[in-house]
């Protein structure tokens, strides 16, 4: 993996360094969804035939806030041609770093629970190789054991087989509320209930337990913290500000939430949010992820499988519906991200170049005026700051003709 700052010859001066940008250059051995399916779907011609069809995300950028598992996703996009800014916006507090656990699980095992809820197989499987670490493993085996289990999807349903035991049930959705409603289905009043918690608190759905009877306990074998680092978050705001990034992904609701919280913390939540819900396209791995990002208006995508596989096929798809294409003099053009195609010919562009060519190309041959390529400047600019990035742009091509200047009114793709 190569690992470089974003940007390049002719970004604009704007632009941070240090920005943890990924890109790949080995070959890919499977075939991914949204390649050629997408290309096909969107009537594309000509120029898309230099694109190999296993790098559907060539040209494009992707934020990627997770903490867990961030390599596997990273590794994916990467393969499909992506670059990749990552900025956990969360880290999770490893087991050594929390003595609350082993204080709980001997309350655990103390109290043997009638109900035990399982909602993740990280966690489940965490605290039970902290247990064991602890010399506790067999006793929360036995308890675990004489309990009624339920779990929350098949990840964690997977782990509680593998340690051994059986579950009872698991929810309709694969959600904490419904597991807990499934629960109060069985009848909590005056039974002990056990619950693996996932980070964080949903203190709502704790209420419904204790409010139904339930004596309640709790385990949280992880916990979500603030990174140690904030500039990684602070670089992936202002790549969504100044629209160098494509898409953003979210594997879990607290991300999503701290995200948010960061850009409020810097007066920055509101014009955030606005580039999510235009040009920065957020995607989550589900719809408990996609909760507090629809609390201020946006309508992330998601899978129809809470998978990380699935979340980068949806990626891949989603974009593939944004790439833009006409015709030109030169032959068919066509805008990936910040990757244009002319003919057979990619070139990749600075974040400026690439918002200029993309109200080239939706004018579809129209002028668009200096006013309209002013306001696309990544952080706006004036007239002197439009002609530079104009002057950078046909360097890069080395293209003559393909933007045109129409003389006291614009420019247009030629």
């Amino acid at each position: 993996m190569i690992v470089r700052p974003h940007g390049g010859t002719g970004a604009r001066s704007g632009s941070r360094e240090g920005s943890t940008f990924c890109t790949v250059t080995e070959p890919m051995d499977d075939s991914p969804p949204g390649g050629d399916a997408a290309r096909t779907r969107t009537g594309a011609t000509g120029p898309t035939s230099s694109m190999p069809a296993n790098k559907p995300l060539a040209g494009f950028t992707v934020g990627v806030t997770a903490d867990r598992r961030s390599d596997d996703l990273i590794a994916a996009l990467t393969r499909r041609g992506a670059e990749v800014l990552h900025a956990p916006t969360l880290r999770i507090l490893t087991l050594d770093e929390d003595d609350q656990l082993l204080s709980a699980t001997r309350e655990v095992i103390a109290a043997e629970p009638d109900l035990t809820l399982v909602t993740t197989s990280y966690g489940f499987n965490g605290w039970l190789e902290a247990a064991d670490a602890a010399g506790l493993g067999a006793a929360v085996h036995e308890v675990l054991d004489r309990s009624t289990v339920l779990v929350r999807g098949p990840k964690a349903r997977g782990a509680v087989r593998a340690a051994g035991l059986s579950e009872a049930g698991s929810g309709v959705e694969e959600t904490t509320a419904s597991l807990v409603d499934l629960a109060l289905q069985l009848g909590v009043a005056d039974r002990t209930v056990l619950i693996q918690l996932h980070g964080y608190v949903d203190q709502d759905q704790l209420d419904r337990l204790t409010a139904a009877g339930a004596r309640l306990l709790t385990v949280a074998p992880y916990r979500w913290s603030d990174p140690v680092d904030s500039r990684p978050v602070e670089r992936l705001i202002e790549a969504v500000l100044t629209r160098q990034i494509d898409a953003v992904t979210f594997t879990s609701a607290p991300a999503a939430e701290a995200l948010l919280r960061a850009a409020e913390s810097t007066g920055q939540r509101d014009e955030l949010v606005a580039a999510l819900g235009s040009d920065v396209l957020p995607v989550v791995v589900g719809n408990v992820t996609a909760a507090p990002l629809r609390k201020v208006g946006l309508d992330p995508a998601h899978p129809d499988r809470f998978r990380l596989g699935a979340l980068v096929r949806t990626v891949c798809d989603e974009l593939a519906d944004r790439v833009l294409r006409a015709d030109s003099l030169l032959g068919p053009v066509e805008l990936r991200g910040r990757l244009l195609l002319v003919g057979y010919r990619a070139v990749s562009l600075s974040p400026s170049g690439s918002a200029i060519m993309a109200a080239l190309i939706r004018a579809d041959g129209s002028v668009v005026a200096k006013d309209r390529l002013r306001e696309v400047l990544p952080g706006g600019g004036d007239d002197h700051a439009l002609e530079v990035a104009i002057a950078r742009l046909r360097s890069t091509l080395d293209l003559p003709g393909l933007v045109a200047t129409v003389v006291r009114r614009g420019y247009r793709l030629g």
